[in-house]
């Protein structure tokens, strides 16, 4: 993910860190890009302890590496199975296989040792759901996840499985992460091997939750529906300008769709996460964009991600969602001791907040806004921030004939930056009663099912009053985008009475995936089927009259009927029109019985009751 990061900072060997580092070699304590990224510090933290030695029985690979490496997909999982077999409390399932064929793999670490989504449930705990490595060269998520694993089910912390449950994905992406080397990410401190950023199909996972085109989205999808997680914690490593912060993360805003979850995370979550942090030497902070990566002081961007992303899909169907994003110019040890302390965190304060949090959850799932917001336009936010970041200075290249900034490694704090984010609704639609879909578009209604939407389908004929937009002015984006040929059109409702035939399937509005429901089937929703290219076969026009034909039957249509003449006369006023023979001889088309009455009409009607 593509966030705004800060300084890095190496550890130093000394007689004061862990006895691991003692007998490490020089060359082990840098990376091959490091003469090329900006300068960093040296760092120690109270997290630091929780690593082991390198020579213990239960010491991770990344431990065995003095905090430099990240395993491969086999060494992870023959690790991860050597644990579940020495505790009944951790059991193993296959999500889904990948394009590749390899599997998906979760564990579920429980008290009672549930291996399946039901037997789960009957303990009545909240679960909580880490997934690492949706882009498999940001795996720090699968390294912190397997130590905090082994220190819950084999050392001093099984207590934590008394109030919660955990569910841990080590590698989301596993096709990219079996596509490894030194040189996947240039901006990022180690590990030393990385995974690709896309799956073996190209295809951006955490582009893919509202489409659901790829066997992993699919997967965990199903995971999601059937293991009904009550929080969600998605990890990344950053992209981007340089700061003090190691640890960046986020979660739905004030603006969207779930505005108690929010308020859960603010009052709750936050507070109780960063104080852990701190108190472990990170340096915790919101996720960051500056408007100018030459200019901090012209402020920073506000994210409020769409449901193609994991985080603006939670918000949508109402799933707490924590976005992590640690600061890839940090060390690979520095960040995954980071992220062991927040997913440690974030377990305890589910099970001391988790009334709280369900019940935040159940009020944005029942809540029903009779207007739902589409699109967001830019707009100052009130309230300024103080931004912890790095010197730097600008100076001209000669290699790209452009400013570029050159950061220089000291901590320098910026007061009161301004901000500016998509919080101003633009696009704004009624919230229907129901959405209808006839039953050939069977793409449109597996993607529908595959989010856990409820649907039902008309069982005889039904005579109704509905909605239904018309498109002008489609404009499809002129390269692929995800592997779809992304379209948006001008829209103009207009009511209608038609008779649905028997097949046709019914999505209610008052479900708790209804809003989620809205954002895919409105087609000005960014992320609608409609603009993901679902519908796209629409837009092509199969039927034609040929001039021979038009003619005598625009000479008939005009002697019966003197308003189509006067229409006929003012279109001529238009001298583009006039001098154009076959939008003429069209305008007699489209208004013909010939003509094709299905042409660009969305064929998803709205009702309001």
């Amino acid at each position: 993910m593509r966030l705004r990061s800060l300084l890095g900072l190496l550890p130093a060997v000394c007689c004061s860190l862990p006895l691991w580092a003692a007998s490490e070699e020089l060359s082990t304590t840098t990376y091959v890009n490091d003469t090329i990224l900006p300068p960093t510090a040296q760092w120690h933290g109270a997290s630091e302890q929780l690593m082991q030695a390198a020579d213990t029985p239960w010491a991770t690979p990344f431990e065995q590496s003095g905090g430099m490496e990240s395993p491969s997909y086999s060494d992870t999982y023959a690790w991860l199975d050597k644990l579940a077999n020495n505790s009944e409390q951790l059991q193993k399932v296959s999500l889904e296989k990948s394009p590749q064929g390899r599997d998906i793999w979760m564990y579920i670490a429980s008290s009672d040792g549930s291996n399946t989504p039901e037997r789960l449930a009957q303990n009545h705990k909240p679960t909580v759901l880490v997934q690492a490595g949706i882009h498999a060269g940001e795996i720090d998520g699968k390294d912190a996840g397997m130590m905090l694993l082994r220190d819950i089910l084999l050392g001093d912390k099984l207590q934590l499985l008394d109030g919660v449950n955990l569910l841990f994905v080590p590698i989301f992406n596993v096709d990219g992460h079996e596509r490894s080397s030194e040189y996947s990410r240039v901006n990022q401190r180690g590990p030393k091997l990385m995974g690709w950023r896309n799956n073996s199909q190209n295809l951006n996972l955490n582009r893919d939750y509202a489409k659901a085109d790829t066997p992993e989205m699919q997967a965990m999808l199903a995971a999601i529906n059937q293991w009904q997680p009550q929080l969600y914690i998605d990890v990344h490593v950053t992209d981007g300008i340089d700061y003090q912060y190691d640890v960046t993360y986020g979660y739905n805003t004030e603006q969207g769709l779930s505005p108690s979850i929010y308020r859960w995370f603010s009052q709750y979550f936050r507070p109780q996460v960063d104080q852990a942090l701190t108190d472990a030497g990170h340096v915790p902070g919101p996720l960051v964009f500056a408007l100018d990566n030459t200019d901090l002081k012209q402020g920073l961007a506000y994210w409020h991600a769409g449901p193609r992303f994991s985080d603006g899909y939670g918000d949508a169907r109402h799933l707490p969602t924590v976005l992590i994003e640690n600061h890839s110019l940090k060390p690979f040890k520095r960040r995954v001791l980071g992220t062991y302390v927040l997913l440690e965190q974030a377990l305890k304060t589910v099970a001391k907040e988790h009334t709280k949090l369900q019940a935040a959850i159940e009020m944005d799932r029942f809540r029903y806004p009779q207007l739902v917001t589409l699109t967001w336009l830019d707009q100052p936010l009130t309230q300024p921030r103080d931004f912890k970041g790095i010197g730097y200075s600008v100076e001209h290249s000669d290699i790209s004939g452009a400013d570029v900034v050159r950061w220089n490694g000291q901590a320098t704090d910026y007061p009161a930056l301004p901000q500016v984010g998509p919080i101003k609704p633009d696009i704004q639609v009624s919230r229907p009663a129901n959405y209808y879909i006839p039953p050939q578009w069977q793409s449109v209604l597996h993607r529908l099912q595959q989010q856990g939407i409820r649907t039902s389908v008309l069982k005889a004929p039904r005579s109704i009053r509905v909605q239904q937009y018309l498109f002008s002015d489609p404009q499809f984006n002129p390269t692929p985008y995800e592997g779809r040929q992304r379209v948006s059109a001008q829209t103009k409702l207009v009511n209608l009475t038609l008779t649905l035939p028997a097949g046709t399937v019914v999505v209610p509005t008052d479900q708790p995936l209804g809003d989620l429901a809205m954002l895919l089937l409105e087609p000005q929703s960014p992320d609608s089927l409609l603009q993901w290219g679902f519908f796209n076969t629409i837009f092509s026009r199969t039927e034609y009259m040929e001039t021979y034909a038009i003619e005598p039957m625009a000479q008939q249509m005009l002697a019966q009927d003197p308003q189509l003449q006067a229409d006929f006369d003012k279109a001529l006023q238009d001298p583009k029109f006039a001098a154009d023979p076959q939008a003429r001889l069209r305008w007699f088309y489209q208004r013909s019985p010939y003509y094709d009455q299905q042409y660009l009409r969305y064929p998803v009607y709205r009702s309001r009751q």
